[in-house]
């Protein structure tokens, strides 16, 4: 009984992980290998041809290799878009948590409204066209980076405030200015969050539907999601080929988080913990 007490949990929570993770990542992988007939079933059945080369050549060469493109499209989209949002939101985290001003409150506002409300696509859209933006990976990077910046921002904050105070004014009476203060002293400090952060935004910039597709239209400007649409539409449907372009886009992500799990666990709980 007390062995049912202790293990069952963990049992438990392998039993609903298995379920969560694993059975889709099986189903995925089988669906992908059948041929198109097999795979318009959506069953269990184990294949009966092995198609994986022959599907894998169809997903890439498709509509003239948009799938290249389409990964060439989401790699700089994913690390120019991380990278701003790295520099950006840690420098906002260390002013908003080192001063102190009646304007705190509202800046906590706007931050919090950022994970809260929605994001306006016409709007946005405006403006966008309105800066000479639209259609661009300029202005599909600073929208990423607009909507990651909340979640960022409140992450470095919350580790910032575990940073003592006195080592900012040793570094003023050694000479430090603000500039220098950070990059050299308060940044380098920073690197379990910053690898948090790189891994979380990443993994959601590089999934990302819904910004492409409004923001970023065009066969050119197709990203990795986006390359779903090639063989799924209203009436015909190549599931084999739609779940084997699903399995080569989940594989990035995929391989990140498996090397970075523990990195990812720390930085978020980085700045719980006080004292």
């Amino acid at each position: 009984m007390k062995a049912l007490k202790r293990y069952g949990g963990g049992v438990l929570a392998v039993l609903v992980a298995t379920a969560l993770f694993v059975v889709p990542l099986v189903f995925m992988v089988l669906t992908a290998v059948k041929d198109r007939h097999q795979a318009a079933k959506l069953d269990w059945s184990w294949p009966a041809h092995f198609d994986l080369v022959q599907n894998f050549g169809q997903v890439v060469s498709a509509r003239d290799f948009m799938l290249v493109q389409a990964f060439i499209n989401s790699t700089v989209l994913t690390v120019a878009s991380v990278a701003i949002l790295v520099v950006l939101a840690a420098m906002v985290a260390w002013v908003l948590q080192r001063r102190r001003s009646r304007w705190n409150g509202l800046a906590n506002f706007l931050i919090l409204s950022g994970l809260i409300i929605p994001p306006a696509v016409v709007p946005t859209i405006w403006v966008l066209q309105d800066l000479g933006l639209f259609k661009t990976m300029p202005g599909l990077i600073l929208v990423e980076v607009a909507f990651g910046m909340s979640f960022c921002v409140m992450i470095f904050r919350a580790f910032i405030a575990t940073i003592p105070r006195e080592l900012d004014e040793a570094a003023v009476i050694d000479g430090c200015g603000p500039v220098r203060l950070f990059f050299r002293v308060i940044f380098p400090l920073l690197r379990s969050v910053i690898v948090t952060v790189i891994v979380v935004q990443s993994v959601a910039v590089f999934n990302d539907f819904q910004n492409p597709l409004y923001f970023f239209p065009g066969d050119q400007n197709a990203t990795v999601q986006l390359t779903l649409f090639n063989f799924q539409s209203q009436f015909t449907s190549s599931y084999n080929l739609l779940f084997m372009d699903i399995l080569l886009v989940t594989i990035p992500p995929l391989v990140m988080y498996l090397f970075f799990n523990r990195q990812i666990v720390a930085g978020m709980t980085a700045g719980a913990v006080k004292g």
